[in-house]
């Protein structure tokens, strides 16, 4: 193949991507809520994830994911609890959870509020004790015939074969299982670049026969499943970037570097989950502190993509639940919030105006020059008529400067009751500040 033939076969190959993957329409505009079902609530059960929908509702969440909700496995189990994605049988629901008419009304009442509810699938692994170990055949094995972990330190679970088309044929099953039973509104797929593409595309092809419209999210960041498969993956990079500014002082251009490799990497229109906090996380607000945190936010819910909120964010919690928190019992304390009341005022609003505009939910992106990019992050988002103006301030020192922009604005960031007048091109930013502007017409 020539070398100028391989950027035509690239650039083929991305048009084909953008033509074959269809996200629900519905989509786009959605917040995404993860949900923990041992911490979310004091009962630490499915009915306790229930009683929260009218809050979940009013906050604006339209999406609800639950983490595992299966059995865990007790062979070689992690901690107290054991790690959820230690799965022992896929067809069960974990009896500390409830039953599975409790997820059954679980759905029916987040449907009456015009919410979705995906759950956890963990399919590149199982508990060591899990049912499908009198199928041995199902697992990976080593040279001398012993079943293995998918990578060393993962001891508490062991790998599939999707090499074995009963496997797959199972898995795929399993899958029809839950949608047609329980009616959910898709999944949310662990490690999802561990498992061969072919099988989730054949596995996407089966479900959308039985309900069309539902959410495939990928853990994953990786093109080729975004081609068939999946309709959303993890903005990893933009993710670890973040995290980098924070701890090693990376420069805050490196966001808008990551965000155009990402745009280079995919087919146009591809969508990616916007995260700055998750239960294989450290809490944000632990990692970049409070400013820090509400900062971290108002990029991910004001860039394209689709923005997800992990339980007790919007009350400031500090609660840890990744490794090897992951593996107890430590419930949000979401009383927390009386001594951070900014939290919950702040995502209710920033989702709000998210929502009330489409500018802000898929509008186009287009990154502004600044007089302090290596602190400083300011950019525009056009669509529907309208235009707006971010920009945050990632540094714990005020600014003061200069931004590339013309026009009349109007300050709507949210949680600021007296806007201050703007005076752009002239900025202003307090330490780990930011505002958001809106384009008069």
């Amino acid at each position: 193949m020539t070398k100028t033939a391989r950027p035509l076969l690239a650039a083929l190959f991305l048009s084909l991507t953008a033509a074959l993957a269809a996200p629900p329409t519905w989509l786009p505009h959605a917040v995404i809520y993860e949900v923990f079902p041992r911490d979310f609530s004091p009962s630490g059960d499915l009915n306790g994830v229930t009683a929260g929908l009218d809050r979940l509702h009013n906050l604006g969440v339209d999406v609800v994911w639950l983490m595992p909700i299966h059995p865990i496995g007790q062979a070689k189990r992690k901690g107290s609890f054991g790690s959820p994605y230690s799965v022992r049988d896929y067809y069960a629901i974990d009896p500390a959870y409830g039953t599975k008419d409790d997820l059954k009304r679980l759905v029916a009442q987040a449907h009456r509020r015009q919410m979705k509810v995906i759950i956890d699938i963990v399919a590149n692994h199982t508990s060591w004790d899990s049912v499908m170990m009198q199928t041995p055949e199902f697992y990976k094995h080593n040279a001398a015939g012993q079943i293995i972990s998918p990578v060393p330190e993962w001891e508490d679970v062991a790998a599939l074969n999707y090499a074995n088309p009963r496997l797959r044929a199972y898995m795929i099953d399993m899958l029809r299982y839950w949608i047609r039973d329980f009616d959910l509104d898709g999944f949310r797929c662990d490690a999802a670049s561990m498992v061969p593409v072919g099988f989730w595309e054949s596995a996407r092809e089966e479900l959308d026969k039985l309900k069309p419209g539902l959410l495939m999210l990928a853990e994953a960041h990786d093109p080729p499943l975004m081609a068939k498969a999946f309709d959303l993956d993890y903005a990893w990079p933009l993710h670890s970037t973040l995290a980098s500014i924070f701890s090693k002082g990376e420069p805050a251009h490196e966001l808008r570097a990551s965000w155009l490799e990402e745009r280079r990497q995919y087919a146009k229109g591809a969508l990616h989950m916007r995260i700055s906090d998750d239960h294989d996380e450290e809490r944000a607000i632990v990692r970049f502190g409070k400013g820090g945190a509400l900062a971290a936010s108002t990029l991910m819910f004001t860039l394209d993509g689709v923005p997800l909120l992990y339980e007790g964010m919007e009350a400031g919690d500090t609660a840890e639940s990744g490794s090897p928190a992951l593996f107890e019992k430590l419930p949000v304390f979401w009383q927390i919030a009386e001594r951070r009341p900014e939290f919950p005022r702040f995502y209710s609003a920033l989702i709000a105006l998210r929502k009330a505009h489409p500018a802000l939910e898929q509008g186009a992106t287009e990154w502004l020059r600044n007089s302090d990019d290596a602190r400083i992050v300011t950019y525009l988002r056009k669509g529907g008529g309208e235009e707006f103006l971010v920009a945050i301030n990632f540094s714990n020192q005020p600014f003061l400067g200069l931004l590339d922009t013309a026009g009349a604005f109007t300050e709507v960031t949210p949680g600021v009751d007296v806007p201050r007048p703007p005076t752009l091109p002239v900025l202003s930013l307090d330490a780990w500040g930011f505002r958001i502007f809106r384009k008069n017409p």
